[in-house]
C-alpha cells in the first residue's frame, strides 16, 4: 500500500521516545495515544511493546491514514482509532493506566491544552503515567533558535498555536493530580515530560 500518510519526524524520533517508554511503560497495560496522527508511532511502539494494548485516537479526518498503517502492520495489540477531539467530552469515558501524546500541545490553542489535561485527569487511573513529547520553553525562553523559528512558523499558520511554556503546562498537570517524574532531553531540541497520577 503506497497511499499511507508519512511523517519523517516520526521515523527520526521514534527510537529516542521508545527508550523512554521502555522504562516508564514497562508495567503499564492499556495506553491511550492522544493525537495518533499518521499512525506510525502506534504501529512502531505497538510492535516493540507487545505487552501493551495501544489505543489510537485522533480527530476523524486522520482515521483513514491511521487505519492504513494498522491494516498493514496487523498488530493484535493496536486498536483502531477512537474519535477524539479534546473539546468534546465523549473521550473521557475510557480508563487507561497510561497516556501518550507526541507533538500535539503546540498545535492546539491554549484552551484546548487546558482541556487536554482536564481529560487526562479523568481517563488516567490513579497511579497512571502520562508521557508527552514535544518542544517546550523554560522560564519564558526558547531553548534553541530552531524552536523560535518553529514557533514563528506555527503562529503564521494559527496564531493560537505555539511552543508551550513548561511551567504553564506543569501547572495544568499538577491541578489534575499529576506530579512530574522526569523531564528528559530528546534530539532536535525536544523533551519528553513524564507525570505520575497520584489521585
Amino acid at each position: 500500500m503506497t497511499d499511507k500518510p508519512f511523517s519523517e519526524s516520526c521515523v527520526q524520533n521514534r527510537d529516542p521516545i521508545l527508550a523512554v517508554l521502555h522504562e516508564w511503560f514497562a508495567d503499564r497495560r492499556h495506553v491511550l495515544e492522544i493525537g495518533s496522527g499518521t499512525g506510525q508511532h502506534a504501529v512502531y511502539f505497538g510492535a516493540e511493546l507487545p505487552h501493551l494494548v495501544w489505543q489510537t485516537a485522533d480527530v476523524p479526518q486522520y482515521h483513514a491514514g491511521i487505519r492504513a498503517w494498522l491494516d498493514e502492520a496487523g498488530l493484535a495489540n493496536v486498536r483502531p482509532p477512537l474519535a477524539l477531539d479534546v473539546n468534546q467530552p465523549g473521550w473521557r469515558d475510557g480508563r487507561y493506566d497510561a497516556v501518550f501524546s507526541a507533538n500535539t500541545l503546540h498545535i492546539m490553542g491554549w484552551p484546548e491544552v487546558e482541556k487536554f489535561f482536564e481529560g487526562v485527569g479523568e481517563v488516567l487511573e490513579p497511579g497512571g503515567v502520562l508521557a508527552v513529547y514535544g518542544p517546550f520553553n523554560y522560564n519564558g525562553a526558547f531553548t534553541s533558535d530552531s524552536n523560535a523559528r518553529f514557533d514563528a512558523w506555527l503562529k503564521s499558520r494559527d496564531p493560537d498555536s505555539g511552543v508551550r511554556d513548561f511551567e504553564a503546562v506543569d501547572t495544568l498537570a499538577h491541578a489534575q493530580g499529576l506530579v512530574l517524574q522526569q523531564d528528559i532531553a530528546m534530539p532536535a531540541n525536544n523533551r519528553t515530560l513524564v507525570w505520575h497520577h497520584i489521585k
